[in-house]
This record gives structure tokens, sequence and C-alpha cells, in this order.
């Protein structure tokens, strides 16, 4: 199961930290990602976590910007967003799928939590 929250309004050039609570893997071996879908557009992915390696790998968009991170004992997944733009307003979900390798896209994820939205305005 996954659970996110953190969304908020936030103007530009803010920042912003998403929480994700995870449970229920059945694998030691799974992919935790963040995957957000703005108005009128598709879903894409964002960034991703690889639990047997502890890579991640964030989207062009977000390199720079924005941090995936994972708390093993909490069972917890974050995305730290900073410099947030008017364009990052969306609805961002976390999502989860069991593998070794971030997919590539957001479709092979299998397990979804509820969006949280992030507007970003001035």
């Amino acid at each position: 199961q996954l659970q996110a929250s953190g969304g908020g309004l936030v103007q530009p050039g803010d920042s912003l930290l998403l929480s994700c609570a995870t449970s229920g893997f059945t694998s030691e071996n799974y992919v935790l990602g963040w995957v957000r879908q703005a108005p009128g557009k598709e879903r894409e992915g964002v960034a991703c976590y690889v639990s047997r390696s502890g890579d991640t790998t964030e989207a062009d968009f977000a390199r720079g910007r924005f941090t995936i991170f994972r708390d093993v004992a909490e069972n917890m997944v974050y995305l730290q967003m900073n410099y947030l733009r008017p364009e990052d307003t969306a609805v961002y979900f976390c999502a989860s799928v069991d593998g070794s390798t971030c997919p590539a896209t957001p479709k092979f994820y299998n397990s979804w939590g509820q969006g949280t939205l992030v507007t970003v305005s001035s």
C-alpha cells in the first residue's frame, strides 16, 4: 500500500517535501517512484528509487531540483522539491513495482497511492 501526502499551494521558487508511506512489499527487489499528472496531460515519471541498489533516477526536468530518497526504517519514500515552477503544478503520485530497474514509463508501475495536489502559483 502507498499513501502520499504533503502537497499544497506554494509560490514559484519555494520548496515542498512530499511523503509516501509504503508497506506490503512482497519482494526485496522493488522500485518506488514519483509520477505526476498535470491538467490535461498524461502521467510522467518524476523520479524513482531502486531498492536493490539504492540507485535513484530523476527526469530531466527534475534533475538538480527534485530529490527522491527512501527511509527504509520508517517505510517512507520522499520527494524533496526545490525551486518549484508553475509548470510543476500537478497531482503527484507515489507508485511501486517489483523489479530492479526504473520503469521506462509510468504505465509499468502496478501499485499506486492516491495523489497529492501541488500547485505552484504566485
